[in-house]
């Protein structure tokens, strides 16, 4: 038995060990397809479209025809005593006789039909419900722009992390291999300790930055799989590489994109704000109008001294009843018109929201587009300085080991092409990611 249990948990184990080590893999577009079905925010907001389709029908219903059932026993433990004259059976004058008028015990079920047929309230409600349905589903457009927009930023960190190792590994190895020529020659007595120790401070700081951007590695994956959707810790392989996606995403035509304000999602939720203030405003008047409604309704009661209601000789009497209810305001001393005033001002509030993002949205279209050409400007201009700092770190490289320039010199030059290397790598994804954010604003994923 124990083998057993011990051949068992092995085996659960391995199975836990497999599903851990599944990888996934997926090019950008992949992962954004991905996340827009998976996030668990696009999940939430499609469970908000559900709640806001269920609760439209839940205020139509309250319109249509409402049956009820109730059924009532009653078992009288002392029954209830009423007094008669006792002059009225041929008793003494000013006396009375104790009755009881009900039997002991007593049973009834009563089927009633309802039906609203004017309610203010009900029809504003019938257009807020539709409003509502509307102001979820624009969310959900909102969040899966939002989501894809977040699924770029991270995938794109993922490669800027990567592209950044293979860069710093690769100026490690050649560092090091400087270093131990250099060392060499020192130990010949053919060169400087200085220039031992300008080689390893450069050195030092380098592999400083490659640990520092191996946990970055680490903790953007971390981000992209939590954007997916998926495990934390999942074996996710990216097949797109930074400089492809950067050249994908420039295009001069986005420059050109229609600024229309009145088409981004942000302006219709901002409509979506003014249009319910504006049934606030319904909803507060339709509190004067009168309300009808009719119901009608059939039962049947039993009656007994003892439990004897399902015998085939138990006798029972029906009833029906038909009835209309007009129910007519007439003064709340003010404070229907209060709430009026009050869903007045608001409405107010919502319109100077509306022009308020509208001019936000135009700010907001300028400079993601000023940002996007900025993007590109300066990617041509990293790309054009790495040239140069490349080109400037290997003539001081020649320079330094034919004994005609000084080890400062080769670090300025060295330091010069490290950051030249990386803000490159910046400048692409600077590119995706300002793209993104243009078509973030300006897209309503209905295109």
């Amino acid at each position: 038995m124990k083998t057993k249990l011990i051949l068992l948990f092995s085996l659960c184990l391995c199975i836990k060990s497999f599903a851990q080590e599944e990888s996934v893999s997926f090019t950008l577009q992949e992962a954004i397809d991905y996340a827009l079905v998976n996030n668990r925010n696009v999940k939430n907001a499609m469970r908000d479209i559900e709640i806001a389709k269920k609760e439209k029908w839940e205020t139509t219903a309250t319109g249509l025809p409402q049956i009820n059932a109730n059924v009532d026993y009653q078992n009288w433990l002392k029954q209830q005593v009423s007094l008669l004259p006792a002059e009225l059976f041929g008793g003494e004058a000013g006396t009375f006789i104790p009755v009881e008028f009900s039997t002991k015990q007593n049973i009834g079920a009563t089927a009633t039909l309802s039906q609203l047929l004017f309610d203010g309230s009900y029809l504003v409600g019938l257009q807020a419900a539709k409003v509502y349905l509307e102001i979820s589903e624009n969310s959900k457009v909102k969040t899966d722009l939002e989501i894809r927009k977040a699924v770029i930023n991270a995938y794109g960190n993922v490669l800027l992390t990567e592209e950044s190792l293979k860069i710093l590994e690769s100026n490690r190895d050649i560092l090091e291999s400087n270093l131990n020529e250099v060392q060499k020659t020192f130990e010949n007595g053919l060169e400087e300790e200085e220039s031992v120790e300008q080689i390893k401070i450069t050195l030092s700081g380098l592999i400083s930055d490659l640990n520092n951007v191996k946990r970055l590695n680490i903790l953007s994956y971390q981000m992209l799989n939590i954007t997916l959707g998926i495990d934390l810790n999942s074996d996710t392989t990216l097949t797109d590489n930074l400089e492809t996606l950067a050249l994908q995403y420039t295009s001069l035509d986005a420059l050109n994109a229609d600024e229309s304000v009145e088409n981004t999602i942000d302006y219709r939720i901002a409509e979506n704000d003014v249009e319910s203030n504006a049934l606030l405003v319904k909803l507060a008047m339709s509190q004067g109008m009168p309300t009808l409604s009719a119901f009608i309704n059939g039962g049947y009661n039993a009656y007994g001294e003892t439990f004897a209601f399902f015998n085939n000789n138990q006798k029972w009497f029906g009833s029906s009843l038909f009835g209309v209810s007009l129910n007519i305001p007439i003064f709340s001393s003010l404070g229907r018109s209060a709430a009026t005033q009050i869903a007045k001002i608001n409405l107010e509030k919502s319109n100077e929201n509306l022009e308020e993002t509208e001019q936000q949205l135009k700010l907001q279209i300028a400079t993601a587009k000023s940002d996007y050409q900025y993007a590109i400007e300066d990617y041509t201009n990293k790309k054009l300085n790495l040239d140069l700092a490349e080109r400037i770190e290997q003539k001081n490289e020649i320079k330094f080991f034919e004994g005609i320039s000084s080890s400062f010199d080769l670090r300025q030059a060295q330091t010069q092409l490290y950051a030249a290397q990386q803000e490159y790598l910046q400048a692409m994804l600077d590119i995706i990611n300002k793209k993104a954010e243009l078509d973030a604003i300006l897209s309503t994923l209905n295109n």
